[in-house]
C-alpha cells in the first residue's frame, strides 16, 4: 500500500482565432467518451490529425509532469504547449475564461478542487468519461463527469538538514525562533491551491477545522510576527540556493524535490506534521472551448491509463486509481514502495468547504502577512 490511503473528498500559441470556430466543428468537441468517436483509435487518429494540446501551468517538477508530458508526445504525434509552468490555479482557471475561440485556449485543465468548481461554475467544462471509468471508485469523480480526482498527497513540511540544526516536524515547532527567515510556502494561497492546503493543514493544528481556516491565517501571522515567515515561494531552485530552507509543500514535491537535491550535496528530510494531517487531491477536466477537443480527451484517456497513473506514482504522489491498480497488481510495485507511510487518518475537505475557506484566505492573507 502507498503508506495510509488519502481521504477522499466528494467532488472534488499562435493568434487567436475566430470566436466559436476553433475546435467547434470536430465531432471531438461534444464527444463524451471515446466510444462516441468510434474507439480509441478514432480518437488516437483525431487528435493526432489536430497535433497539439495546450496545457497551463504544468512544471516538470511537480507529481511527475515532465515525465507525463515526454511519454505522452512520444506515444501520440502530438505537440504539448505548456504555457507558464511555474503557474497557479487561479492563472490557469483564467487563461481558460478569457481565451474563449482562440487557437491558444487551454484544452485540458489541471485544477485543485476550489478553481475547478469554479471552472464548473462557469461552464467551462465539458464531461467525457474515460475507459474503465466505471471502475473509478465514486467518490473519486463527480457524477455528470465534468472533473475527476488525478493525484493527491499530504501536506508536509520540507527541511535542508545541513542548513538547520534541527529540522521540524510539527507546526507548533514553526514558530520556533531558530527558524527565523527560514519558512516558505510555494504560492500564494490566494490563488494556489497548494499554499491554502499548507493553511488549512495549519488551521488544524492549532485548533481550527475544516469549516473554519482563520486559525490558519492567525498561524501564518504569528509566523510572520517572529521573523520566521519567508515570502519567496519556495521552488527548487530556491531551495538549493539557501533561500528557502524549510518549505511547507505536498509531499510528493518535496520528496521529489529530495531526489533532486541529492546530488547538490543537500539533505533533504521530509516530515509529514502529526498536528495537521490535511490531504487532498488535484483534478482534471477537459475545456469545453478547447481548440484541440480530441488531444485534449486523448489527454485524459492517457492520464488514467496504467500507464499514466504509474508515472503519477514514480512522482511520489498518490494517484486517484491506486487503490485499484494495487489489487489488480497493475501498479509499479517499486514506485510504490518509494512512497512513506503515513500514520493516522488524514482531513480533506468538500468543494464546498473548501471555496468557503478560499474566500476567507483571499480576504484575509494580505493581513495577516503584510
Amino acid at each position: 500500500m502507498v503508506g495510509a490511503a488519502l481521504a477522499t473528498a466528494t467532488l472534488a500559441t499562435s493568434c487567436g482565432a475566430a470566436p466559436d470556430t476553433v475546435g467547434g466543428g470536430s465531432k471531438a468537441a461534444t464527444a463524451g467518451s471515446a466510444a462516441d468517436l468510434g474507439g480509441m483509435d478514432k480518437l488516437v487518429a483525431a487528435a493526432e490529425k489536430e497535433g497539439e494540446l495546450n496545457v497551463y501551468a504544468l512544471s516538470p517538477d511537480w507529481a511527475n509532469y515532465g515525465e507525463m508530458i515526454e511519454t505522452f508526445e512520444k506515444k501520440y504525434k502530438i505537440e504539448v504547449n505548456n504555457e507558464n509552468p511555474g503557474g497557479s490555479s487561479q492563472q490557469a482557471l483564467n487563461a481558460a475564461a478569457k481565451r474563449k475561440g482562440q487557437d491558444r485556449a487551454v484544452d485540458a485543465l489541471d485544477l485543485g478542487t476550489a478553481y475547478m468548481q469554479n471552472a464548473k461554475a462557469q461552464k467551462l467544462l465539458t464531461p467525457y468519461k474515460v475507459q474503465g471509468w466505471d471502475k473509478i471508485p465514486a467518490a473519486q469523480k463527480q457524477p455528470d463527469a465534468s472533473y475527476l480526482n488525478n493525484y493527491g498527497g499530504y501536506v508536509s513540511i520540507g527541511c535542508d538538514a545541513k542548513a538547520v540544526k534541527k529540522c521540524p516536524e510539527t507546526f507548533a515547532e514553526l514558530l520556533d525562533p531558530a527558524y527565523k527567515n527560514k519558512v516558505a510556502l510555494n504560492g500564494n494561497p490566494t490563488e494556489s491551491s497548494s499554499a491554502l492546503a499548507t493553511v488549512f493543514a495549519a488551521s488544524l493544528s492549532n485548533g481550527g477545522s475544516l469549516d473554519d481556516i482563520q486559525p490558519g491565517l492567525d498561524f501564518f501571522k504569528k509566523l510572520k510576527e517572529k521573523g520566521n515567515y519567508v515570502p519567496a515561494e519556495s521552488t527548487l531552485a530556491t531551495i538549493q540556493k539557501g533561500e528557502t530552507p524549510i518549505s511547507i509543500d505536498w509531499d510528493y514535491l518535496n520528496l521529489g524535490y529530495g531526489e533532486k537535491l541529492k546530488a547538490k550535496g543537500v539533505d533533504w528530510k521530509v516530515t509529514v506534521p502529526s498536528d495537521g494531517q490535511y490531504s487532498n487531491y488535484y483534478n482534471q477536466g477537459v475545456n469545453k472551448h478547447a481548440p484541440h477537443p480530441a488531444a485534449a480527451r486523448l489527454w485524459l484517456e492517457f492520464i488514467y491509463s496504467d500507464a499514466g497513473q504509474n508515472i503519477w506514482l514514480k512522482g511520489f504522489s498518490r494517484p486517484a486509481l491506486f487503490e485499484v491498480m494495487d489489487k489488480d497488481g497493475t501498479a509499479d510495485k517499486a514506485a510504490a514502495a518509494k512512497i512513506p507511510e503515513v500514520k493516522g487518518t488524514p482531513k480533506t475537505v468538500t468543494p464546498q468547504q473548501e471555496a468557503k475557506a478560499k474566500e476567507a484566505v483571499v480576504q484575509g492573507w494580505g493581513k495577516a502577512v503584510s
